[in-house]
């Protein structure tokens, strides 16, 4: 067997497959890709140029959700994924609720602030690269930066549309998990994975994989510390099945 994970180990969609892996004890290989240098390379094996990619004996499987759906099928130990019917269409459900309520509007308001301090971002961007990925970087950011503006549309509105996004989110979270310890059910779930890996990046949790920066720059770091309450919960599913 070999599993190959074609991956930007800052990308919260790429920790949410790594989780999915590591829970299920899998042994496999983490391919690290540059931005922007990695879209040749993912277009002779998947539709689109996004990541993650999961790599089986031959056979790539594209975005987080469907990689999850095929390691609950391939490697039924440790599901992911309830049997029950109703609470598999709940879990199912709330996942599309985080891959699309979520996901892109925690991308979009980080790197808003992040991309504003290349000294911080770059070794998040390079981490786990070639050794010459950092300089390459470093040289090309200009440029970088701008198409990632573009092609994310870091811009306003949609920066403030985003964050106003990301608190509806939180709070829609928080009421759904009031009384109880998971979103469905009563055990952990991809959509638990989900919403913990996604909203990842406002906590930066150990568990991660990847060499945080020691301070979030301003104003992103006044948004965090302002909502710290509304994200205990996706931390301690980190403390509890992020080992």
């Amino acid at each position: 067997m070999s599993l190959v994970l074609h991956q930007f180990p800052i990308s919260h969609f790429c920790e949410k497959a790594r989780w999915a892996l590591d829970y299920k004890g899998l042994d496999y290989r983490l391919q690290n890709h540059l931005p922007g240098l990695h879209v040749k390379k993912i277009q002779k094996v998947a539709d689109k140029t996004t990541v993650p990619v999961l790599e089986h004996d031959g056979k790539y499987i594209q975005g987080s959700a469907a990689i999850i759906s095929h390691l609950d099928d391939q490697f039924p130990d440790k599901p992911l994924t309830p049997t029950e019917v109703t609470l598999r269409s709940q879990a199912l459900e709330w996942e599309r609720f985080c891959d699309a309520d979520i996901g892109p509007h925690v991308r979009r308001f980080c790197y808003d602030t992040l991309l504003r301090h290349p000294k911080r971002v770059v070794p998040l961007l390079a981490h786990g690269g070639p050794i010459w990925g950092k300089p390459f970087l470093r040289l090309m950011y200009p440029k970088l930066q701008k198409t990632m503006r573009r092609i994310m549309k870091i811009r306003e509105p949609e920066v403030t549309q985003s964050r106003e996004a990301l608190e509806s989110a939180l709070e829609r979270l928080n009421q759904a998990l009031e009384g109880k310890q998971y979103l469905v059910g009563n055990r952990f779930t991809r959509a638990d994975l989900a919403a913990a890996s996604l909203l990842a990046p406002l906590f930066m949790p150990e568990g991660y994989g990847l060499d945080w920066p020691s301070e979030v720059p301003s104003p992103l770091k006044e948004w965090i510390d302002n909502h710290e309450a509304q994200l205990d919960w996706p931390k301690r599913m980190y403390q509890l099945h992020r080992s």
